[in-house]
């Protein structure tokens, strides 16, 4: 069993920047794809960004390319989410999600864990 826990969120205003991480605890598997997926109020799910195990291959939703950066550090079994030139249309709850294949992931049916959730609440 995976367990997520994402960190920090918080509250910024529109231009700025956050750096969201994804600690894993517990069993993890080898060779795990990573994902970064968000949930407004009254959205859906949206997909924000994937890394392959290696973390040869990244992709982004073009809503965010070019402003934000996946990357892995699998020895600290963390992932995270650079999040620059910030807008109040980024403001969600973002999630991130671990599948059991190092193949990278824009499908949020494609994860078998998730973390709990960490708001980012971008201000005018």
């Amino acid at each position: 069993q995976v367990h997520l826990v994402e960190s920090g969120g918080g509250l910024v205003q529109a231009g700025g920047s956050l750096r969201l991480s994804c600690a894993a605890s517990g069993r993890t598997f080898d060779g795990s794809a990573m994902g970064w997926f968000r949930q407004a109020p009254g959205k859906e799910r949206q997909f924000v960004a994937t890394i392959s195990w290696g973390g040869g291959s990244t992709y982004y939703a073009d809503s965010v390319k070019g402003r934000f950066t996946i990357s892995r550090d699998n020895a600290k079994n963390t992932v995270y989410l650079q999040m620059n030139s910030l807008k109040p249309e980024d403001t969600a709850v973002y999630y991130c999600a671990a599948r059991t294949t190092r193949y990278a992931s824009s499908r949020f049916q494609d994860y078998d864990y998730w973390g709990q959730g960490t708001q980012v609440t971008v201000s005018s």
